[in-house]
């Protein structure tokens, strides 16, 4: 796996300089500056507007007590989306725009969901009578009222 970051870490850099000289050449340095200059302007707006959005879901799915994997997975599309918004080049900036988008997120989504296993964890307490007091037992030490003061 290591191998393939730093491969993709030499590879990605050639990869940009080839697609802003191939660009370049098709609709001129101004243009070209301007389409990169224009992709982080609107990313950074799509950026405001879709973490904050994300943001109000996750308040309201911890508040309502689901948990928020969505949520999470959202956010941390965002955040990557981000990172590539500051990357210079107009393919890293494509792939923002395109995780900006709720429909690409959700499809990434679905994808990602079919091969995640999610496995429920309760921590194990003691068990209570109908008041919510721990059930007596041998290793219990009771004490009333009077044998205790708070600090």
């Amino acid at each position: 796996m290591l191998r393939f970051v730093a491969l993709g870490l030499i590879v990605l850099p050639i990869v940009e300089i080839a697609i802003f000289i191939k660009v370049g050449q098709t609709i001129g340095l101004l243009p070209t500056l301007a389409l990169v200059i224009g992709a982080a302007l609107l990313g950074m707006l799509l950026l405001r507007l879709q973490g904050l959005s994300v943001l109000m879901q996750l308040r309201s799915n911890v508040s309502a007590g689901h948990m928020p994997a969505r949520t999470i997975a959202d956010t941390m599309m965002i955040g990557l989306a981000a990172v590539f918004l500051v990357l210079p080049g107009l393919l890293s900036d494509a792939v923002a725009l395109l995780l900006l988008v709720p429909g690409v997120r959700s499809w990434i989504y679905a994808a990602l969901a079919k091969r995640v296993t999610t496995v429920a964890s309760t921590r194990a307490r003691a068990p209570n009578d109908p008041h919510g007091r721990p059930l007596k037992g041998p290793g219990t030490i009771d004490l009333d009222q009077d044998d205790y003061r708070p600090q």
